[in-house]
């Protein structure tokens, strides 16, 4: 294997690249390889996860916008070349390489687009049963915390209504090159076995989104924009704050609004 140096970290791009073997091989052992034959990876810059990728039963495919990148994994995985795409995983149409077959996703995310990534993992829920990955700490503990905590919002709520989400463990800035200012995190989400919801769904992300854009108001207040009638804006569940709610009390939510505009 060619040097670790080769490719230069680069600003613009968020890379930090993980030189732990050990956090790469744990990382890469949070998939349970379940209900799919395809992994795909993020940003894998040199390929320190996708070593341990390719030792499992399922097909590899890695994504990377950075050239230098792509380069080295041509040069020093040469078993992965078809399956190296130089696209910008934000803007690229998946089914383009797994058409309609499920896959999962697992990498050490750019901090810049991690919660973008996550959305779109969501609008594909479809397709993928399974995605792990390393985000900034705090970014993964908001994604997996519940009600009542002051960082459950917006990602917590869409994401746990269609996945089980468990953060998994922290790891320091020491193990990459270069090291961010702040730890990092790894997270597992588990699709869950009845993904659809009992409600409209565009209604249901609309209405979360709405409710935290002023977390500190009552749903009363926050939800004006839905013109919703007196008679529902009695019901007790308007005097509360959006993070008071679980995901089930946001699906309860939008059912009520959904009969009330009918």
């Amino acid at each position: 294997m060619s040097n670790q140096n080769q490719v230069k970290a680069k600003k613009h791009l968020g890379q930090h690249f993980l030189k732990d073997e050990n956090i790469a091989k744990k990382i890469a052992d949070t998939l349970s390889l379940k209900d799919y034959k395809d992994v795909l990876e993020i940003g894998p810059g040199m390929g320190v996860l996708t070593k341990y990728l390719l030792k499992k039963d399922t097909t590899t495919h890695v994504i990377e916008i950075d050239t230098e990148s792509v380069e080295y994994l041509k040069n020093n995985y040469l078993n992965l070349s078809n399956r190296i795409y130089e696209k910008d995983f934000l803007k690229h149409d998946l089914t383009q390489i797994f058409k309609d077959q499920p896959f999962a996703i697992i990498g050490n995310f750019p901090y810049n687009i991690s919660s973008q990534i996550v959305f779109k993992t969501l609008e594909m829920r479809k397709q993928i049963p399974e995605f792990s990955g390393m985000f900034q700490k705090e970014v993964a503990q908001r994604i997996c915390s519940k009600e009542g905590s002051k960082v459950y919002g917006i990602l917590s709520v869409l994401t746990q209504a269609f996945y089980d989400a468990e953060y998994l463990f922290t790891v320091p800035p020491s193990v990459f090159n270069p090291p961010p200012k702040v730890d990092s995190g790894v997270l597992l989400l588990t699709r869950k076995e009845n993904y659809t919801l009992p409600c409209d769904e565009k209604l249901f992300f609309k209405v979360v989104k709405t409710a935290f854009q002023q977390r500190r108001k009552t749903l009363r207040n926050s939800l004006k924009t839905f013109n919703l009638s007196d008679n529902l804006k009695a019901n007790t569940i308007f005097g509360q704050r959006p993070e008071q709610l679980n995901v089930s009390q946001f699906i309860e939510l939008t059912s009520l609004i959904e009969n009330d505009q009918r």
